[in-house]
């Protein structure tokens, strides 16, 4: 579905972080729907690295990108000669930049501020050169221990959180200039959906519990979970609000969830119906009590207003548009 009147055919587009999630949903959203269009993904793939915490330092993965047509460049948003070369070897419309260290368990907090916050600005000044529209990826994880969702009440509790108000505060700065780009930044919320298995334990729970009960697993759920209450955002409307962002009434940073918090039972009673499997439930005790979101939900009143968006995927609609991939990736990735 196209979400604009842009034509986006003949213009040229460079997607960070291209070969991760919401990255590879974006380049075949444009090689679907603009096959003329120049499709640039960067991404540093992965390797075996891992952080000290375990996790992978990259979750970019080949799988993502099967059947894209675009141009592949496997490199490191920190690495000055990458950008160097993006610089003079093209000239964007568009840069859509969702690479960034996302695991909000990171404890390299030197690295994390290189890669979300210095690299960025880098990037946005080869977005002025070239006069491209800048779009990237914010976070919830920025409100933290906020109890108040809405740009401006950011209270993060983790490096990763921290990062990503750095990041909206190097936007605010380069918006007080005369500049010829719109920048939006965009708060994504719990997003799920394809392409998001190659995450590993960062994917969604929808994902974990759907393969749990594939499996034939009770799925484990924390005490008192019908009370822990998400902003749950299906892939296909934070690609909308990607491309409504493309040309935003006012350039900002904006809020992309439902504007309804679910729980994650609901998430087990959809996915249960749906599979029409009823393995029933576990409950266990939830050992993050005190460092816990127990609510998150998007005000996404000035999102619609200045960008048009507006949420299509309830809960409900999601995880039934899902079901396939789960089905999909269950016989081949996890059996």
């Amino acid at each position: 579905m196209k979400y604009t009147d842009i034509n986006f055919n003949k213009k040229t587009i460079l997607i960070t972080g291209g070969a991760g999630f919401i990255g590879s949903s974006l380049a075949f959203y444009f090689q679907n729907n603009y096959p003329k269009s120049k499709i640039v993904v960067l991404d540093s793939f992965r390797s075996g690295e891992t952080f000290s915490n375990g996790n992978l330092k990259s979750f970019g993965h080949f799988k993502n990108l099967l059947g894209f047509k675009g141009i592949v460049i496997s490199g490191d948003i920190n690495d000055k000669s990458v950008l160097k070369s993006l610089e003079k070897n093209y000239k964007f419309d568009y840069i859509f930049h969702q690479a960034a260290i996302s695991d909000t368990t990171v404890q390299e907090q030197d690295l994390m501020i290189k890669t979300n916050v210095n690299a960025y600005e880098d990037l946005l000044k080869i977005a002025i050169k070239h006069k491209a529209n800048m779009i990237y990826a914010s976070s919830a994880a920025t409100y933290g221990d906020s109890d108040r969702f809405e740009v401006g009440y950011e209270q993060p509790n983790n490096a990763y959180g921290f990062s990503k108000v750095m990041m909206d505060n190097v936007t605010y700065d380069y918006l007080k200039k005369e500049l010829d780009i719109s920048i939006v930044g965009l708060k994504y919320f719990n997003v799920y959906g394809p392409r998001e298995f190659f995450k590993n334990k960062t994917a969604s729970m929808v994902v974990q519990f759907g393969h749990q009960i594939l499996k034939g697993l009770t799925p484990k759920l924390f005490e008192g979970s019908d009370k822990i209450l998400r902003d749950f955002i299906y892939i296909e409307d934070i690609i909308q609000a990607n491309i409504k962002a493309c040309t935003p009434k006012k350039s900002g940073v904006y809020n992309v969830g439902t504007g309804n918090a679910r729980s994650f039972e609901d998430i087990v009673n959809i996915l249960q119906k749906e599979l029409q499997i009823n393995n029933g439930k576990e409950y266990i005790p939830n050992p993050y009590v005190g460092s816990y979101q127990f609510f998150t939900q998007a005000n996404i009143e000035t999102t619609t207003k200045y960008l048009g968006y507006e949420p299509k995927f309830s809960l409900e609609d999601g995880i039934k548009a899902y079901i396939p991939e789960i089905l999909k990736l269950f016989k081949e990735e996890v059996k």
